[in-house]
């Protein structure tokens, strides 16, 4: 099931993620920023905000201030700066200024919860260690019948069931690719959906 259902995803959709990134500190920048933000909007911000700081180090030197007014655009700018920070002095300190390859170490840095992680170790590091649920893996999985929950954590350990293991970072990025733009939470896109013939909630359509 889950095969097939990558495979006919991949016809509409490349399995890549929306933000604009390097390396995995613009990544983990970028993801903080994201929470609560369009990918949109946070690659107008890290367009400028990634030629002001490149290192750790710059993100911690810079002043507050400034760095909430690189970011001001996104929502919650105050406290994703302050967690910037933070999460910097943390990799600086603990982890010799390189943003860490583990679920374990990723979690202890402020401003990255489980998702976030998820999103960091597939796309930076090509790790597979779970599957991120946001808004919109969670609507069309459960419009497509891949789970009954609506936890989160729930939601991932029933998509990590139903996908190989290799492929949960794929599947976490086309399904939210399929929510963002064809499965949207209103007035869904039947007419363009790959998956709409064996979709449970076509009757609705």
């Amino acid at each position: 099931m889950g095969n097939k259902l990558l495979e006919n995803l991949q016809k509409r959709f490349s399995p890549l993620i929306e933000l604009d990134y390097k390396n995995p500190l613009e990544l983990l920048i970028a993801v903080i920023l994201a929470s609560q933000s369009t990918d949109r909007k946070v690659n107008q911000i890290t367009k400028r905000l990634f030629e002001v700081c490149k290192t750790c180090e710059d993100y911690m030197n810079i002043p507050l201030e400034e760095l909430e007014n690189l970011i001001r655009e996104v929502n919650y700018y105050k406290t994703k700066a302050r967690r910037i920070k933070l999460a910097c002095l943390k990799i600086v300190e603990e982890f010799g200024g390189k943003v860490p390859d583990s679920m374990e170490n990723l979690l202890k840095l402020p401003g990255i919860g489980r998702k976030s992680a998820n999103v960091i170790l597939y796309n930076a590091f090509g790790k597979n260690e779970g599957i991120a649920v946001d808004t919109h893996v969670s609507r069309v999985s459960q419009r497509l019948g891949l789970t009954k929950h609506k936890d989160p954590k729930k939601i991932e350990l029933d998509l990590m069931e139903i996908f190989d293991q290799k492929d949960w970072g794929k599947a976490s990025n086309l399904l939210v690719l399929l929510g963002r733009y064809i499965c949207t939470a209103r007035k869904p896109k039947h007419n363009e959906c790959p998956l709409f013939e064996n979709c449970p909630s076509r009757c609705l359509a």
